[in-house]
């Protein structure tokens, strides 16, 4: 895929801001890292150089060759600095002033601790766990910063059949940030989208990713009239919720910026008890 859906993620912000008024700070927000993404994105064949062809088999963030990239960090902690509320702008300062050696080890520290490897059944090898706390600011910078790479070599890997459901996803490892329902036959059928990778994969109606459940009683889903597009999945078992984007409902939207928008959802979730299985990056 080229770099053209970083610009529908980011056109897809920009209308956002006018739709919904109360998260137009985080959607700005957003529009500007994915502008840096976009870029980091399109420039990675010149910098990855002659590095092997991305293998067809074992989890990407193995592949990673964070080195050569390394000195890019430096533009992302500038940005940030100006653009990122208070905490983030304050750790992209200290960050800055560790140098390399720190922020190598940074973002090594990310990479394995959102490796879930998925199981051939689908739950993973880990005790189910959620994304819901704050993720430390030195992280997420991380993560925004491997987001385009770990696309990058994630669209350059052969699609291939994975069996069971896997709750992680099947390329990194890392959790889904949003499921999709895109239409099929008469009805719609649902994947996930990984969180770093943004690889999206087949997805079980009736299945909790967090914890497997699969009981009809125990699983559920709410929405908004004014945001009908955009539901809330819930587990009682676990008490679990993430977030899915009908696209037979608003053909339009982009799930990863369409998740962001929608804040009061994520308040109705957690009012009610449930946790988030894996927060977005601008931390809801």
């Amino acid at each position: 895929m080229s770099q053209g859906k970083w610009d529908a993620r980011i056109r897809r912000a920009s209308e956002l801001v006018s739709i919904h008024p109360y998260a137009a700070e985080g959607l700005r927000f957003y529009a500007r890292v994915a502008t840096f993404q976009r870029n980091l994105y399109a420039d990675l064949p010149q910098a990855l150089g002659s590095s092997p062809q991305v293998s067809p088999t074992g989890l990407l963030p193995d592949q990673l060759q964070v080195s050569k990239l390394l000195p890019r960090f430096a533009e992302l902690l500038a940005l940030t600095q100006q653009i990122a509320p208070g905490p983030l702008a304050q750790a992209s300062v200290a960050l800055a002033q560790k140098g390399p050696p720190a922020w190598q080890q940074r973002i090594e520290d990310f990479c394995q601790s959102e490796r879930t490897a998925p199981t051939a059944g689908g739950a993973s090898r880990e005790p189910a766990r959620t994304g819901s706390e704050a993720m430390p600011a030195e992280r997420l910078l991380a993560w925004i910063f491997l987001q385009p790479y770990a696309e990058y070599l994630a669209d350059r890997r052969v699609s291939r059949n994975v069996d069971g459901t896997p709750s992680t996803c099947p390329l990194c490892g890392a959790r889904p940030i949003v499921g999709v329902l895109r239409p099929e036959g008469d009805g719609a059928k649902k994947s996930l989208i990984c969180m770093l990778c943004g690889h999206e994969w087949t997805f079980r109606r009736i299945y909790c990713p967090a914890c497997g459940e699969h009981r009809e009683p125990q699983m559920a889903f709410y929405s908004a009239p004014e945001i009908a597009h955009v539901r809330v999945d819930v587990c009682d078992t676990c008490h679990t919720y993430s977030k899915s984007i009908d696209l037979t409902k608003m053909g339009l939207a982009v799930p990863v910026v369409d998740e962001l928008a929608t804040i009061p959802l994520d308040l109705w979730a957690r009012n009610h008890g449930y946790e988030k299985l894996q927060i977005n990056l601008l931390g809801a």
